[in-house]
């Protein structure tokens, strides 16, 4: 992977707008929506997010991430050694907002009759998000840099969205890298797989890896699962192939994140690809 002059300046400036002078805790990561930060405090802290408790590690190590429309201003908590109360500018993003008329109603709402699959499906996604797995050597290697799972054209972006008829559709939360059906798909950090489905009905064959302390990876569309429930895998290890199973128009990876209930940007988190894709 390339990293180049332009991302280290930008990171450069990132650590300036993270960690003002007067902050209390040096943060790490992407202050905006859809980010991702981490920090350290002394072990035994307590750290809260606008209230809500933070998973603090043996070494004082705790993330926390802004959904798509996460608010501006949070508050960031710590008691306990060093007691202090820091909030946080998190910056706003623009979307891409599409308008698209003429579409045939059984493509915007699933048939009656496809509901209870739908409702089936969406709570075996949520119980394999919301398992807790506290390892904390999986979150250091996740921490300690991603990479991409393919790499080829990106067709689509996080937070994008369709209004159809008039109605405006869930937005796009994942990364979509156009590649051919076949195309290996790595492990972009370690992690234990807490689903794997060759065949759901929006998403077709689904892979979730999670990183632990609820930070997960979804890999979308595959043609082919190559792992089990259960299975620990290390980065870069072959996990399935992309194809374009479930609701997809095209062969391609959709790659999605989630923290806790948050839905974040893996684009924030990996190397500028090598070239500049169209």
């Amino acid at each position: 992977m390339i990293v180049t002059t332009r991302r280290l300046a930008a990171a450069a400036a990132l650590v300036l707008a993270v960690n003002p002078a007067s902050a209390c805790v040096k943060l790490q990561g992407e202050l905006q929506q859809g980010g991702l930060v981490w920090g350290q405090v002394a072990p035994g802290s307590r750290v809260s997010l606008d209230g809500d408790s933070l998973d603090v590690l043996a070494d004082g190590t705790f993330i926390a991430g802004f959904g798509r429309n996460a608010d501006t201003a949070a508050v960031l908590q710590v008691e306990g050694a060093a007691t202090c109360r820091q909030t946080l500018s998190v910056a706003s993003r623009e979307y891409n907002i599409q308008r698209v008329e003429g579409v045939p109603q059984q493509t915007v709402t699933p048939p009656p009759e496809l509901l209870a699959r739908i409702a089936r499906e969406r709570a075996l996604v949520n119980a394999a998000k919301n398992r807790r797995i506290e390892r904390p050597d999986l979150l250091g290697q996740a921490l300690a840099g991603f990479h991409w799972p393919v790499q080829g054209r990106i067709s689509g972006v996080y937070g994008s969205q369709r209004v159809y008829n008039g109605t405006p559709g869930n937005p796009h939360y994942g990364l979509d890298v156009a590649v051919p059906t076949g195309t290996i798909v790595r492990a972009p950090a370690a992690g234990i797989v807490t689903l794997a489905e060759p065949d759901l009905f929006y998403s077709g064959g689904t892979i979730i890896l999670d990183h632990g302390y609820r930070l997960s990876s979804s890999f979308l569309h595959l043609s082919k699962v190559r792992v089990a429930v259960g299975d620990e895998v290390p980065a870069g290890a072959i996990i399935g192939e992309v194809g374009a199973t479930g609701r997809a128009t095209g062969p391609h990876l959709d790659w999605r994140m989630s923290w806790r209930s948050e839905r974040i940007d893996p684009q924030f988190l990996v190397p500028e690809l090598p070239m500049s894709q169209p």
